[in-house]
């Protein structure tokens, strides 16, 4: 029996599932993961789409997104962008009264 592929672009439909995707993924501390986060989304989002975007060439994207890859911090940045979402720092310690 022949089943269908399972791709997770193929629900990545909104704004609200994809950051609750990236976050997952964040919280992770998985850096290949994140890679292929990224890479999930932007077929989601149409890679050539992204390419056009993010001023460089699809293959390049491919690359880039690919697991193993090190990728520049520009080039994770330009790709957010495209995709719409920016990565924010906030404290994982709890605050203390003084």
């Amino acid at each position: 029996m022949n089943y269908p592929r399972f791709d997770a672009a193929d629900y990545l439909d909104n704004e609200e599932v994809i950051s609750e995707y990236l976050n997952s993924v964040l919280e992770e501390n998985d850096t290949d993961a994140f890679l292929e986060a990224l890479d999930t989304i932007a077929r989601a989002r149409s890679m050539s789409k992204i390419a056009v975007e993010t001023g460089l060439y699809r293959e390049s994207l491919y690359k880039a997104l690919s697991a193993d890859s090190k990728p520049r911090y520009e080039t994770v940045q330009k790709v957010l962008g495209a995709i719409g979402f920016k990565i924010t720092v906030t404290s994982n310690h709890e605050l203390r009264a003084v």
